[in-house]
């Protein structure tokens, strides 16, 4: 069992230094969550890509610009403009935001954050609609919601994506089973 914190418990936590999102204005602590922007950094897979394979790495095309405009039915990958640094007994899920989602953009980032990560989150952007979505770097596109767990991890999150910076591809071909299966 977990609890969901409240703006008074984020206040608190990040009061006592155990919860870090910078930059972060007032307006975006709600009741029981954290509005996180749109960054400038956006990754869309190579269009040459014939197929992409979880052993390989994948190649990206980058942009760096505070406009990015969305086609129907693309994917893209961007970042947040928050720097979130999570300690203690803290994990957090990643949601869209209603209005957002209203407009045919979904927004994913594997839905979880674990305690101890540390970076600005990565966001798989998706224009569910036939007609192009103009993304604009600075606006609030997702939200944390904050839970305690019941106990401290044993471990705290230090994985492949740990400081991540910008819109960061996947690394699965990192994993620990596909450098097993290749002999290293």
């Amino acid at each position: 069992m977990y609890l969901i914190l409240s703006d008074r418990d984020i206040k608190r936590y990040m009061a006592d230094n155990l919860l870090k999102i910078s930059p972060l204005e007032d307006y975006q602590i709600q009741p029981a969550s954290v509005d996180l922007r749109l960054g400038n950094s956006f990754l869309v897979i190579d269009p040459g890509t014939e197929a992409v394979s979880m052993d390989e790495e994948v190649t990206y095309r980058s942009y760096v610009q505070d406009t990015f405009i969305l086609e129907p039915y693309q994917f893209v990958l961007a970042t947040t403009m928050e720097y979130i640094s999570m300690k203690e007994d803290l994990t957090a899920f990643v949601e869209g935001r209603s209005s957002i989602g209203r407009m045919g953009l979904f927004v994913e980032n594997a839905g979880w954050v674990d305690p101890g990560f540390e970076g600005e989150i990565t966001l798989e952007l998706y224009n569910a609609s036939n007609i192009p979505i103009i993304l604009q770097a600075g606006r609030r596109i997702c939200q944390l919601v904050f839970a305690r767990t019941n106990t401290f991890p044993e471990k705290m999150y230090n994985g492949k994506y740990q400081g991540q910076k910008g819109a960061t591809g996947t690394k699965i071909y990192l994993d620990k089973e596909t450098l097993k299966n290749r002999g290293r």
